[in-house]
């Protein structure tokens, strides 16, 4: 189901851990194949389950656990705000009310033009440069004050 270039990278993740520990190469390989496929479905974990020699739930576990992990479609761009206590406390809460005020979505939408999708997420590490967005679980953007979610909405269009 994934394709040989997609492996070729997992096993790369695989060789960084002894023989008998490939799960162990989970994460970064529900990355992998989430690159690839755009979102994990069922059949994505099971297929990266096996690949690891893994019970699915298993990987199932650690890929419903985590926020970087899209387990139904997403956007273009996945837009994740932290509203943890100190984002909030810093205008994150905010953020998510102007992000759903100019998208026209709410939490857990994607926009019909497929563009965008509005996520909220946990402590992301920077609470000092509240509030904090992840743009597609790889880029952070911080100070997220309106004027600041306008220009990455222009940016991303």
């Amino acid at each position: 189901m994934l394709s040989q270039e997609s492996l070729a990278r997992i096993d790369r993740e695989v060789a960084k851990y002894p023989a008998d520990q490939k799960q162990s190469a989970v994460m970064a390989a529900l990355r992998i194949a989430q690159e690839e496929r755009g979102w994990l479905s069922d059949e994505t974990i099971d297929c990266v389950a096996r690949y690891l020699g893994m019970p699915a739930i298993a990987a199932f576990e650690v890929a419903s656990f985590y926020n970087m992990y899209d387990l139904h479609p997403v956007g273009q761009y996945k837009l994740t705000v932290c509203t943890n206590l100190p984002c909030a406390l810093s205008g994150g809460v905010h953020a998510v009310d102007y992000l759903k005020q100019k998208l026209g979505i709410d939490l857990n939408e994607t926009t019909p033009d497929g563009k965008f999708t509005l996520k909220e997420g946990e402590c992301m590490g920077a609470c000092g440069d509240a509030p904090v967005m992840l743009v597609n679980n790889v880029r952070m953007r911080c100070f997220m004050t309106p004027d600041e979610i306008d220009k990455l909405l222009a940016e991303c269009k």
